[in-house]
């Protein structure tokens, strides 16, 4: 679990890309700046607060950076640091979203919030969705993270990855059922009807957040995206475009069963191929090769 802080995502188009550093060919950071703008990209997620990469992001204009789990910790107890680090989401441990929020009040900082993301196997059952339901061993937290959510109306961001149920399984998780195609419902669960695997898995968050008593609380996207290659057939560059192009159309327009009609803040997952990862198929999540050029067409 790790948590967030940021400016909330303006306006009516809330996609941003995650920017990730585990790769010894990429390009500079100002290079990287250059990319986002001119693909007209106005949000990035960063899992470290590397000098360089901030330097290149100051006076860019683009929302978004993080930060170890020792700087929200300054964050909380002084309010010099909030200063310091005033427009950029951080990661920390969950024992500190109260203070670091109280830190950034101090100086004034009303429009920053602070949100925590949850990977998918906190839910010790998701299948129906309406099933859904937080583990046992982090029920409690979460009573009291969805407390500090809902004060400062911030979403829940979660990881979705519908692919690697897919991969997982291709004989039990259809194909359209997994990047946005299938025309019929797959999964009939009460009244809700569910055409694609992506809001099954949000909604099963949602059933959780209604269980501990949070009905209402938003519902946000950290990661979401399909790998290029790496694990043939179920990666290819048709695959990975047609999912990341359904997935930006349906999150700015479609909502789920559950929750229709509302937006949620979302991050693609990568804005780069990263030769350090993990595993062929880790390596694989980019829009952009690492000398900028793009994987498939899509920005």
């Amino acid at each position: 679990m790790s948590t967030i802080i940021n400016g909330k995502i303006p306006g009516s188009h809330p996609i941003g890309v995650c920017y990730g550093l585990n790769g010894d060919n990429l390009p500079s950071p100002s290079e990287v700046v250059g990319l986002y703008k001119s693909s007209g990209i106005e949000f990035l997620r960063l899992y470290e607060p590397r000098s360089d990469v901030l330097e290149a992001l100051r006076g860019s204009g683009i929302v978004v950076a993080l930060c170890p789990n020792e700087d929200l910790a300054a964050i909380a107890q002084r309010p010099d640091a909030a200063d310091a680090w005033a427009h950029l989401p951080i990661t920390s441990p969950q024992q500190w979203p109260t203070p670091a929020r109280h830190s950034l009040a101090a100086i004034g900082l009303a429009n920053v919030t602070i949100t925590t993301v949850i990977p998918g196997n906190a839910l010790e059952s998701s299948f129906p969705p309406s099933a859904g339901a937080f583990s046992s061993d982090i029920s409690d937290v979460m009573v009291s993270v969805a407390g500090i959510l809902a004060t400062s109306d911030a979403p829940l961001m979660i990881n979705v990855y519908p692919y690697f149920a897919y991969a997982s399984d291709p004989s039990q998780v259809p194909a359209n059922y997994a990047s946005f195609t299938a025309t019929d419902p797959v999964v009939t669960d009460g009244s809700f009807l569910y055409f694609n695997l992506f809001d099954a898995m949000v909604d099963a968050f949602h059933a959780a957040l209604e269980k501990i008593g949070y009905p209402d609380l938003k519902v946000g996207i950290a990661e979401s995206g399909w790998p290029s290659s790496g694990n043939d057939p179920y990666t290819c560059n048709g695959n990975a475009m047609s999912y990341n192009r359904n997935l930006m159309n349906h999150v700015l327009q479609n909502g789920t069963p559950r929750r229709p009609g509302k937006v949620m803040e979302t991050f693609m997952f990568a804005m780069f191929n990263e030769n350090l990862k993990r595993g062929a198929v880790e390596q694989n999540f980019g829009f952009f090769y690492p000398n900028k050029d793009p994987v498939y067409p899509f920005w």
